[in-house]
């Protein structure tokens, strides 16, 4: 008996010992990949302008039905996308998302991107839909957080919106490897293909 509670007793204390594999969250984070499926964000072009033009193909190829979108014709004197209309409402219900980013593929504009953005806890489930409001990425290209008094609205990971974004080979064909085949946009974010494996593993 007492030979058993030595044994496990020297595997307690083997592991005290060891560097530990866990982060002090959350006053640490882990880096997490590039294309992490995080929360999303409409984005802007590098005028400022409105990329959503209010078209419904994200809401048509989400398979939990959970966006919804409205568009509106673009007023002639201050117009807020470059096409004739703009998205007027656009929300999402996070309590049915399922992440697949499906969303991101269907636009044809690149108006709505998956950021590194994962802390979506509520008490409420009214604040679980996420507007326009919340969505939409600020004139200076940060994302926008869900409330005010996030702790962790200055970490530069989690106010850029490139996440998911870049590809290795864009539609699948190796003659793109490292090619740009998306539009730019607002704030601080880095919209550069990533380097090819040779390069990234070295």
């Amino acid at each position: 008996m007492l030979t058993e509670l030595l044994k496990g007793l020297a595997v307690t204390f083997r592991q005290m010992f060891r560097p530990r594999v866990t982060t002090r969250y959350p006053k640490e984070f882990r880096t997490k990949p590039q294309r992490f499926h995080g929360r999303h964000v409409l984005n802007r072009y590098p005028d400022g302008m409105e990329k959503c033009i209010g078209c419904e193909l994200c809401a048509g190829a989400c398979p939990a039905r959970c966006i919804y979108v409205r568009g509106m014709d673009n007023p002639v004197d201050a117009p807020v996308s470059p096409g004739e209309r703009y998205g007027f409402v656009y929300e999402i219900n996070m309590l049915r998302c399922i992440f697949c980013g499906l969303c991101v593929e269907a636009c044809p504009t690149e108006a709505i991107t998956m950021t590194h953005l994962f802390e979506m806890s509520v008490t409420n489930r009214d604040d679980a839909i996420y507007t326009k409001n919340e969505l939409l990425m600020r004139p200076d290209g940060t994302v926008p957080h869900m409330f005010d008094d996030d702790p962790y609205a200055n970490y530069e990971e989690l106010n850029t919106a490139d996440g998911w974004l870049r590809a290795t080979a864009p539609g699948g064909v190796a003659a793109y490897e490292g090619v740009k085949m998306w539009q730019g946009t607002q704030g601080p974010a880095s919209w550069d293909p990533e380097p090819d494996q040779e390069t990234r593993d070295a």
